[in-house]
């Protein structure tokens, strides 16, 4: 579609009044650039958070992390734990017009199984699945498995429902338009990749007659559409706010909250009480940082406290230091082995890590994100920690659509490779081991990145096994350690982001993603 074409279409749709008054549109600012529409096929969070608006999920989370039936009239377990029959409830509908049946969901389930590590564990774990009638999904485990339904609600990647036909292409391929059966539909005409989309209210949507709360309940729209606008420069986006030429920004830049919130028209909150964990991840498959001990003094060299100083300075107190791996509130589990991440090192202690590890010089090469503020924050304090020792750092810039492209390769960093990249995996994930995707050690079907460990795998799979608490905690710990040891990634930091929003609005809900449904617009 023409540029023109587009801006004029838009401005006709602005202006058209709405059945009963004044269109109420509500224009949302991510937090980067929206360069995929596909959540199965990229973790990136953007993607994640409008792919929530189209597409919908068997379970969804509440605020405070509990899986509740979203698409399900309701489940039934038996055999032990090793007999799920779920049944969707009425009224759900594609926005393609078409029923969603339970083969639709058994394609898309099939399909989520290929494309996320925690779907492998699922696969692994699974006899069958099948549709056995229009409305009944009947999954037989070979081992039981009662975290399910939280599996099944795992926020990145997602478990969304699509019709059967686009379920069953190609898995590492995005699908080409988001079909989904959820409370907003995409307007694919208007799309301009990275700049500009729009969605409006699927008009068959039949909310679950509850009280909404994040991912579950009753989902209501209450604007006429809504727009999601990618402004690159941060402070453009405030001022745009300032202005009234926008409703909501996802994750304003720390620095510019005072100006914000002694704005009359604004207000600062915060939905997302759990926060993310910014983390690098090293590639396990290409050297050099495939040994073990390159990834150690990697991780020597960067102080978790100047990344979140970065990233979060104009507001420290929303971060939290040191992080490890895991956030299970546990002090056993959460800081077993934090010294290793807490020591200070000299630079000369640091260099001798690397001389020691076989480092030559090689280069390292940083996929370099500068359209993801946060990202960009992070990732320019890990070159310099880097090269502080005489790390020789190739810093690769690019925007985050390029990264998202460029991770997926496996090839030598001569040919197109990679070896580390920031990005950020919501805390939720991270409360136990069920869903923490980057401490997986499966090798090829891990999350990019592919480290191998069979050790961290035999733990994961005991602590799937394991029923008392006791034994979950000790499991725990020992996957802390185990991470301590191998260096899946290196955690940078903990921060829990602001948003800003126009106070005619009404205050959005809680929960580590943005929702806008029951959201209303004066």
């Amino acid at each position: 579609m023409k540029r023109r074409t587009l801006i004029t279409g838009a401005a006709a749709m602005l202006a058209a009044p709405a059945i009963g008054g004044i269109m109420k549109t509500l224009i949302f600012v991510p937090q980067a650039p929206l360069s995929s529409l596909d959540p199965m096929w990229t973790s990136s969070m953007p993607t994640r958070n409008i792919g929530f608006q189209i597409y919908d999920v068997l379970f969804g989370r509440d605020e405070w992390m509990n899986p509740k039936p979203q698409m399900l009239a309701g489940y039934l377990v038996e055999d032990d734990g090793k007999r799920w029959t779920m049944t969707l409830r009425d009224g759900l509908w594609f926005h393609d017009g078409q029923k969603v049946l339970a083969r639709d969901c058994v394609a898309s389930l099939r399909r989520w199984m290929q494309r996320d590590p925690v779907g492998s564990t699922l696969s692994q774990r699974a006899d069958s699945l099948d549709a056995v009638d229009d409305r009944t999904i009947v999954l037989r485990m070979k081992r039981k498995l009662p975290s399910l339904p939280k599996l099944l609600s795992k926020l990145q990647t997602a478990a969304v429902m699509m019709p059967e036909r686009m379920a069953i292409t190609d898995p590492f391929k995005p699908v080409p338009q988001p079909i989904g059966s959820g409370p907003f539909r995409f307007l694919m005409d208007e799309y301009v990749i990275g700049s500009h989309a729009a969605l409006v209210p699927w008009e068959r949507y039949v909310p679950r007659d509850e009280k909404p709360s994040f991912m579950s309940g009753g989902h209501k729209v209450l604007v006429d559409r809504m727009e999601w606008k990618m402004i690159p420069d941060a402070a453009t986006a405030a001022n745009a706010l300032i202005t009234g030429e926008v409703d909501w920004l996802e994750m304003p830049l720390p620095d510019l909250l005072p100006v914000l919130r002694a704005a009359p028209n604004v207000k600062v909150g915060r939905i997302d009480d759990y926060g993310v964990i910014s983390q690098l991840r090293p590639n396990h498959a290409v050297a050099p940082t495939d040994n073990v001990k390159i990834r150690r003094a990697i991780r020597a060299a960067i102080d978790q406290r100047e990344v979140m100083d970065a990233v979060m300075g104009g507001d420290p107190d929303s971060a939290v230091v040191p992080t490890g791996y895991l956030a299970t509130g546990k002090p056993e589990v959460d800081t077993a082995g934090i010294e290793e991440l807490t020591r200070k090192r000299s630079i000369d202690e640091i260099r001798s890590m690397f001389v020691e590890a076989g480092y030559k010089g090689e280069p390292l090469t940083v996929l370099h994100s500068t359209d993801q503020p946060f990202y960009n924050l992070a990732t320019l304090v890990v070159i310099d920690s880097l090269r502080r020792v005489g790390v020789n750092v190739y810093d690769q810039v690019m925007d985050w659509g390029s990264v998202l492209q460029r991770r997926n390769s496996r090839e030598p960093l001569n040919k197109g490779g990679w070896s580390l990249f920031a990005s950020v995996t919501p805390v939720p994930e991270s409360l136990d081991p069920l869903l923490s995707s980057l401490l997986r050690g499966n090798g090829k079907d891990a999350w990019i990145g592919w480290p191998d460990n069979p050790q961290m795998e035999a733990a994961y799979a005991d602590w799937l096994n394991a029923e008392a608490p006791e034994e979950l905690t000790r499991l725990e710990r020992k996957i802390e350690l185990l991470a301590i040891d191998s260096v899946p990634f290196i955690p940078l930091g903990r921060y829990r982001p602001s948003i800003a929003y126009s106070r005619s609005i009404s205050d959005p809900g809680k929960g580590p993603a943005p929702t806008f449904w029951n959201v209303s617009k004066a």
